[in-house]
């Protein structure tokens, strides 16, 4: 019972709401936001040789351990509602004890907070002691869920499979959870403490010159707020390790060249509960021998002679995965003319479907026989009258 009431009486003294300079009824947003003020403020990097400051800064910190979580502020208003009505009669022991009771008749205060906690046995410390240990301190805060990092693959498919969609196999190796320790940055089986160069926030405030200053990751706990005495033996005290794995990812149909796709929850797992990254996946399409791609519709180029450019002509053309189509060529069609073909092209993200283009590559042979030459010769001298760069020599 003396440790009880040694702490009981100290704590009992402290106003924590005082402390933090905020109401008794302040929004939890309101003590968050004093309590990284004063932090700030006071924290001992930004204050080298400040004693008076790390002092407050310590204050400041076991202020917010009890009144910064929900629960505790709870139980810590309750056990301040007591003392302040005489509730507890003062901070003595049992029956026939100094303070004993409302007016000292035989009253024992573990006898009133174990009928308050539900009737566990331990009195005092089972309504309290998540707010307080042996020796009057905060007790050790867990660890903050930290979100898995995100991972980034490139993936290469074929342009069929870029169209339709297609499932694949990928071989991830990524950091994640030490093994050993479990993330934990520890020996197994030895004892966490609260971070001295943190004191627990995880964070180090840091000069960054000008007057300012900003939050950095601690550097002693990684921000794990807490540290061991022993460290790991595998990862050295990181808490990290890596692990190699294969996942299947469905690309979806249409995707294009170069488009990062996100798997949710499928990077780095997360640390103490915390939840796993995204993974992106960067695809790269191989080209088509015969097809490109513009958008939601692909191209072709379809080459052509000189006669049915000028006479016209009916051409039959390739569609991806479909019957030919005939394009219908009118006399006079120029080098480089597209026609469109409707609904043969890339599925879009609606479901529906792109076009063809159809582009003219009018073909000059490189070598002609007798006839072909005969027969061209003949046409230059029907045609030799209408020049065709005239005009390029007119004035502008």
């Amino acid at each position: 019972m003396a440790d009880n009431d040694g702490f009981r009486n100290d704590w009992a003294t402290k106003d924590f709401y005082q402390v933090l300079g905020v109401a008794k009824d302040a929004s939890a947003d309101d003590i968050k936001k004093a309590y990284r003020k004063l932090a700030r403020a006071n924290h001992p990097d930004s204050n080298p040789g400040d004693s008076a400051k790390h002092d407050r800064f310590k204050a400041v910190a076991e202020a917010y351990d009890v009144v910064g979580d929900a629960d505790k502020r709870t139980k810590y208003d309750e056990f301040r509602r007591l003392q302040s009505s005489g509730g507890f009669g003062g901070f003595g022991g049992g029956a026939g004890q100094p303070g004993g009771g409302f007016g000292g008749g035989g009253f024992d205060i573990n006898d009133l907070l174990r009928d308050r906690a539900g009737g566990g046995a331990g009195g005092f410390g089972d309504m309290f002691g998540d707010i307080f240990h042996q020796g009057g301190g905060a007790r050790a805060r867990q660890p903050r869920p930290r979100r898995g990092t995100d991972v980034e693959t490139t993936a290469t498919i074929g342009f069929v499979d870029a169209l339709e969609g297609v499932t694949i196999s990928l071989r991830l190796t990524s950091d994640a959870a030490c093994a050993t320790c479990q993330g934990t940055g520890g020996k197994p089986g030895t004892r966490p403490h609260i971070c001295p160069e943190c004191e627990g926030a995880g964070f180090v405030v840091a000069s960054a010159g000008g007057g300012f200053s900003m939050n950095e990751t601690c550097p002693a706990c990684g921000g794990r707020q807490l540290v061991y005495d022993e460290a790991c033996p595998t990862c050295h005290g990181t808490g990290h390790g890596t692990s190699a794995r294969t996942i299947q990812a469905r690309i979806p149909a249409g995707v294009k060249d170069g488009q990062r796709i996100r798997l949710k929850g499928k990077g780095t797992p997360g640390e103490s509960g915390g939840p796993a990254g995204d993974l992106f996946v960067k695809v790269k399409v191989s080209p088509h021998r015969v097809f490109g791609r513009k958008g939601d519709n692909l191209t072709i180029d379809v080459p052509v002679s000189f006669d049915e450019a000028a006479l016209g002509a009916e051409v039959k053309v390739p569609t991806l995965g479909g019957a030919p189509v005939t394009l219908k060529l009118p006399p006079g069609t120029p080098n480089g003319r597209t026609f469109r073909v409707r609904g043969k092209g890339a599925t879009k993200a609606d479901g529906s479907k792109g076009d063809l283009l159809a582009t003219v590559e009018v073909h000059v042979p490189a070598t002609l026989d007798t006839t072909a030459r005969e027969a061209l010769e003949a046409y230059r001298a029907a045609t030799s009258g209408t020049p065709l760069r005239t005009q390029l020599f007119e004035a502008s």
